[in-house]
């Protein structure tokens, strides 16, 4: 019997050292195989077309776009691509928006190198790879209320230093409806004040600082 074609790789990764890294656990497995690498978003995209990987490995932190939003462009071009994110970020939200985007799975980039290849091969079995502490951060926050679009707004223009009058000015609402969205902000968070609302906000992947 021949033996079956390795598993077709895609590492996206903005950081030399990671690509080398991954590059280095690929080979050693014989089953697996790079095909590609990209340090972007956009060449994330072009790189799965001219390429068509069995699983793409999507850091969330790129250069020109959110890993997400390579995902969601990669999906919509090849509806059965397999994606696997693989980040340092590990806030729940932000693993709500992976899966919801299509990922199969989401890795942190402290696991064992075994356990990554495992985990490719789960995935181009068509198995979904959560490991138990991605899940247990998922199931902390389940069933709890999502903070609206405004929200989100009013609290990305706090975390930048926004006092209310000036978020109100900004947003074009008064500064009253400023102060009530930063109590409804508080209240879903479980935050005792502004600062551990955007602190908590940024642990959960809610707001992200800008690199």
């Amino acid at each position: 019997m021949s033996e079956p074609d390795p598993i077709r790789v895609l590492c996206v990764d903005d950081h030399p050292l990671m690509r080398e890294g991954i590059a280095a656990m690929i080979r050693s497995q014989p089953d697996l195989q790079l095909v590609a690498e990209a340090a972007s978003g956009g060449e994330a995209i072009r790189r799965h077309r001219e390429h068509r990987p069995d699983v793409t490995l999507m850091d969330l932190r790129l250069p020109d776009m959110s890993g997400i939003d390579a995902v969601i462009a990669i999906r919509a071009d090849s509806p059965d691509a397999r994606v696997l994110v693989l980040t340092t970020f590990e806030g729940d939200v932000e693993i709500q928006r992976a899966l919801r985007a299509g990922a199969r799975g989401y890795l942190l980039k402290s696991m064992p190198p075994a356990e990554l290849a495992a985990a490719i091969r789960e995935v181009h079995a068509g198995r979904k790879r959560i490991p138990p502490a991605v899940a247990a951060r998922l199931a902390e926050h389940l069933g709890e209320e999502d903070l609206t679009a405004r929200e989100r707004e009013v609290l990305e223009r706090i975390a930048a230093g926004g006092r209310n009058r000036e978020v109100g000015e900004e947003l074009s609402i008064s500064e009253e409806t400023v102060k009530v969205h930063v109590k409804h902000i508080m209240e879903k968070l479980g935050a005792r004040d502004r600062t551990e609302a955007v602190a908590i906000a940024l642990r959960r992947g809610i707001l992200h600082l800008e690199s």
